[in-house]
């Protein structure tokens, strides 16, 4: 079921927070259009120091491979800094996520990673349709828990 990209009723707030929203749920449910809207083409992602430079590299480097994954991002802790008539804002939270290989994530027992940390994230209001889009992306893992290998392993 496809995820729609817009939701007309969001605050100002609420908009440039869903644009965070709709690239992790979009990793979770494996929703390649609504991930794609959350970003401009040339954003820039940066995992933990691994910089991936515009939203193809950011599909070959994190989508491709998290999406197929069973997993699930929890994002608490928001805060949104943005001036009244702007097109730009900026917001922090923190994350947890959880991630299981593929179709293993009901398995009881099954080898796991998840990870805490932090996101600190820029973004625009796109002109062309209406939605706030991240242009950078870092995440900060505070810590991690777990089999690595599920990250790793193809």
């Amino acid at each position: 079921m496809a995820l729609p990209s817009a939701l007309p009723s969001l605050s100002v707030r609420e908009a440039i927070t869903d644009a965070l929203y709709r690239g992790v749920i979009g990793l979770d449910t494996a929703d390649v259009a609504l991930f794609d809207s959350a970003f401009t083409e040339d954003a820039i992602l940066d995992i933990n120091g691994n910089v991936l430079d515009g939203l193809e590299a950011i599909h070959t480097g994190c989508y491709d491979f998290i999406a197929k994954l069973d997993t699930t991002h929890f994002i608490t802790n928001v805060r949104v800094d943005v001036k009244d008539g702007e097109s730009t804002a900026s917001l922090t939270a923190s994350v947890l996520a959880q991630h299981y290989r593929h179709k293993q994530g009901r398995e009881p027992g099954a080898t796991c990673l998840m990870t805490g940390g932090l996101y600190f994230v820029d973004c625009v209001k796109d002109d062309q349709d209406g939605l706030w889009k991240i242009t950078h992306w870092k995440l900060q893992s505070i810590w991690t828990e777990g089999d690595g290998g599920v990250m790793t392993e193809k």
